[in-house]
């Protein structure tokens, strides 16, 4: 049985599901966070509508102590703040007490990246000719083949492609706009796509929408494939190769980026290719290179390994 809320708690889940889409699972560790809180609250005799800074900062204080490792804490901050927010726009609450609460750091961590081999496996099983064959390999080419956002993808428009130039213009973060090269795998897959068997039988007589008719990729019902829609398409496809476990949209944009920078491409190249706004984002991927080197080093020199004794 879900942990029972107040209503006013209910009515905040119910929105992040209807208006925000949040998944199943994202809901119930919500739900688990906020039941945590509740109880706490009413043990320490604090309504949540007057709830102070300190006392949220106390709660998170408590969980720390608990022994909440920091991703978890991250979580419990940010539903916290979200209900908050939440009360504030309703006119609940006056004022959101989350405004000063700090989260905890989080360590940085590497991204994942498959090896070239497997990324190679996976593209070439997507060899089908009917249209939801062609349009999987060409969203496949071009995630992998540009290193764009899976929200980038899904977004492109038809006239987003209409330059000879060999580049594909993207909106990223902000609706920033960029352009990206687009390899002859990626040119040739959508070229596919968008032949006659490709898009064109997926389309329908009349568009509900003009977003659709404009839009690059579409979904079998022929309006335009969603995140998620995408997201499902990728997971699909990894599962017939065995690596449902290790492939999502955004590995294949860290295996992009790690491709890139192991066959030598300059680190603001790679950067402004990917659209990130810090360096130093791009520089994960320079130590996930170097320790890819590294192991493919070791594994092939004849010579580094242990010293034999004698």
């Amino acid at each position: 049985m879900p942990e029972a809320l107040t209503p006013d708690a209910e009515e905040y889940l119910s929105w992040l599901a209807v208006e925000k889409g949040r998944s199943r699972n994202t809901l119930t560790a919500y739900r688990r966070d906020l039941a945590t809180f509740e109880t706490w609250a009413a043990e320490q005799g604090i309504d949540e509508r007057t709830a102070t800074p300190g006392d949220l900062e106390r709660h998170l204080a408590d969980l720390r102590a608990r022994g909440r490792n920091p991703a978890s804490l991250a979580r419990a901050t940010t539903v916290l703040r979200g209900l908050y927010r939440f009360w504030v726009g309703e006119g609940t609450i006056p004022v959101d007490p989350t405004a000063d609460v700090r989260s905890p750091r989080l360590p940085r961590r590497l991204p994942k990246a498959l090896e070239e081999s497997q990324v190679i496996g996976l593209l070439e099983s997507v060899d089908g000719v009917e249209p939801v064959d062609l349009r999987d390999r060409a969203l496949l080419e071009v995630l992998y083949g540009t290193g764009a956002r899976i929200s980038e993808v899904v977004g492109l428009s038809l006239l987003d492609l209409t330059g000879d130039d060999g580049m594909l213009r993207v909106f990223g973060k902000g609706s920033k706009e960029r352009l990206v090269p687009l390899g002859a795998h990626a040119r040739s897959a959508l070229d596919r796509w968008l032949g006659p068997l490709g898009r064109p039988r997926m389309a329908p007589d009349r568009f509900a929408r003009r977003s659709d008719a404009e839009a690059v990729f579409l979904n079998v019902r022929g309006a335009r494939l969603s995140r998620q829609g995408a997201w499902a398409a990728v997971r699909v496809r990894a599962e017939r190769v065995g690596l449902a476990d290790a492939v999502s949209p955004h590995v294949l944009r860290h295996s992009c980026a790690s491709h890139m920078l192991a066959h030598g491409a300059d680190i603001r190249v790679v950067q402004e290719v990917l659209g990130h706004v810090s360096i130093a984002t791009t520089q994960l991927y320079t130590r996930l290179s170097q320790d890819h080197l590294r192991a493919s080093y070791l594994r092939a020199h004849p010579r580094a390994g242990g010293v034999a004794g004698g």
